[in-house]
C-alpha cells in the first residue's frame, strides 16, 4: 500500500496531500497552517517529502537535502510542463 501511495503522489500530488492531511496526522511536524496551504498550492510534493523526513527525525543527513532538491524539480516540473503545452498547442 505504501508503493501505491509514493506512485500516486508522483502523478497525483495535490490528491495524496489532502488524504495524507484528512486521514492520517502525517504533517503534525509542520505547525504552521501558512506554510501547509503554501505547500499544497505550490510545492506539494517537496512538502510531503519534507514532512516524511520530519516524521522520522533523520534532517541532518545529506539524503535529506537530496530529496528536497529532487521533489522540488518534480514539482517545478510540473508547473513548467503545463507552460509548453499551452505555447505548443498554437
Amino acid at each position: 500500500m505504501p508503493c501505491l501511495l509514493a506512485v500516486l503522489a508522483l502523478a497525483f500530488p495535490r490528491v495524496v496531500f489532502f488524504i495524507l492531511w484528512l486521514f492520517t496526522g502525517f504533517f503534525r511536524p509542520i505547525h504552521s497552517i501558512i506554510a501547509l496551504i503554501l505547500g499544497f498550492l505550490f510545492l506539494p510534493l517537496t512538502t510531503i517529502v519534507y514532512a516524511w523526513f520530519a516524521r522520522t527525525g533523520d534532517t541532518s543527513s545529506g539524503t535529506f537535502l537530496i530529496a528536497i532538491v529532487v521533489a522540488a524539480i518534480f514539482d517545478l516540473g510540473l508547473f513548467g510542463h503545463g507552460e509548453w503545452r499551452r505555447r505548443s498547442r498554437y
